[in-house]
């Protein structure tokens, strides 16, 4: 039916994307202006609905940096295995409809349409956001195509995420780092006690990282809760670690013995290496009853960008010279790509760079190399910093480069003075890595 009428069903599809847009705009694109913490919204939603998200399991995942990846991840090793997976990730970086996926496709066009026209009327009454609007559009999906698993990622925080209403069978929470404080608190130990929100009464939970600031907060909550909690890193290691062409080869140990040996992962970043050890964990945790073979585990980390489409996450855009992107932009996201920047060959850093403008990007400015050629640019969304003013900056940490109105126009410029063994690096903003996939 997609297909018979597609010019009126994209006509109809942008007026739906408008209307959605406006509805206090989405938090990626606008910043703190579209933040609302309460659940009271999504309850009532949902129930407007008929409860959809609790028609089918969920695991629930939540996280500072390598939530997004952990869910794609785990999204593949559940569909390699033969599971029905739905998928809820945010942001998006080129088609809303990324964000919510059955088994790697992407929501219908028409679901879409039909969804907000239907339901435009009665949600009038309270006014969600848009981001409530996208969580009640994908688990009425979900529930419709009857799904065996859902992968919810929060979008922001936890314990008030609208994702925190779903039936959870397992909580994922991946790592706690500096991000959004002005929303989630400003230490680690507040940052965390809002993420372990997710865990649920006797529910398991997977921790990613061990980290002494909110080790004590995850297993009090757990211990609270009745939940069984398991720390990924003390029973996984990954060695034997290299890189090759689109592919990082690892063998993975448990209790130091080889467990999953000449292993690889579609998903090229060094810091990747986290996440699988989370992904693996979670996948053991969750199949304790259930035929989940270690080849599943193995086929599934090799084709998560096949089984999912996830974009971003150190992508290769081409070669000579070699252009790659990365979604990464607080600290703790930049300081892993530095690393993986150090680990590549290269003549000479071209950074094509764009930030935001409500987070205190010094932290970020502080971590990269001043001997790169920087492109400082500014996205195409109001919450985008100037790039001139990113320029200035910059320039108090030693980082030199000019200034282009759009990201294009850097790339492009960065692109055409790179040498054939030259390194192009876009990033420090989802929206510029989405402007240039």
């Amino acid at each position: 039916m997609e297909g018979i009428s597609d010019t009126k069903i994209q006509a109809r599809l942008e007026n739906c994307y408008r209307f959605l847009f406006s509805q206090l705009p989405m938090f990626q694109r606008i910043g703190g202006a579209a933040y609302k913490a309460d659940l009271g919204n999504t309850i009532s939603l949902c129930r407007i609905l008929g409860n959809p998200e609790q028609e089918f399991p969920s695991i629930h995942i939540a996280g500072t940096n390598g939530k997004g990846s952990v869910s794609h991840m785990i999204a593949s090793v559940l569909q390699t295995a033969g599971f029905k997976t739905g998928l809820y990730t945010s942001p998006h970086l080129k088609d809303f409809r990324e964000r919510i996926r059955i088994n790697g496709n992407k929501v219908p066009k028409k679901y879409v349409v039909d969804f907000v026209e239907k339901n435009k009327s009665g949600f009038s009454k309270i006014s969600p956001s848009f981001f409530e609007y996208t969580f009640g559009m994908a688990v009425s999906w979900f529930a419709e195509e009857n799904i065996d698993i859902a992968i919810m990622e929060t979008g922001m925080g936890g314990r008030l995420d609208s994702t925190n209403v779903v039936n959870s069978v397992l909580s994922v929470i991946t790592n706690i780092g500096l991000d959004h404080t002005q929303f989630l608190g400003d230490t680690l130990e507040k940052i965390a006690t809002e993420k372990a929100g997710i865990i649920k009464q006797g529910i398991p939970v997977v921790v990613g990282e061990t980290q002494s600031e909110t080790k004590d907060i995850f297993l009090n909550k757990a211990n609270e809760l009745n939940s069984n909690l398991s720390f990924a890193g003390k029973e996984l290691e990954i060695q034997d670690i290299s890189t090759s062409y689109a592919r990082l080869n690892f063998t993975i140990y448990k209790n130091n013995q080889v467990w999953l040996e000449n292993a690889y992962c579609d998903l090229m970043g060094i810091y990747q290496l986290k996440n699988i050890i989370t992904t693996v964990k979670a996948i053991d945790v969750f199949s304790e009853n259930k035929l989940i073979s270690k080849e599943n585990i193995r086929t599934g980390l090799s084709n998560v960008v096949q089984n999912t489409g996830l974009l971003g996450r150190w992508q290769i855009l081409q070669n000579k010279p070699l252009s790659i992107c990365d979604t990464g932009h607080n600290a703790d996201g930049i300081s892993m790509i530095i690393t993986q920047i150090k680990n590549t060959p290269y003549n000479k850093l071209h950074f094509v760079i764009g930030m935001v403008n409500d987070k205190n990007i010094d932290s970020v400015l502080s971590l990269l190399p001043k001997d790169a050629t920087y492109y400082f640019c500014k996205a195409n969304v109001p919450r985008a910093l100037n790039a001139e003013e990113l320029q200035n900056k910059a320039g108090k940490f030693g980082l030199k480069g000019d200034f282009w109105p759009t990201v294009r126009e850097a790339y492009s410029t960065a692109l055409s003075n790179a040498n054939t063994d030259d390194l192009v690096f876009t990033g420090g903003s989802t929206f510029v890595v989405a402007e240039v996939i």
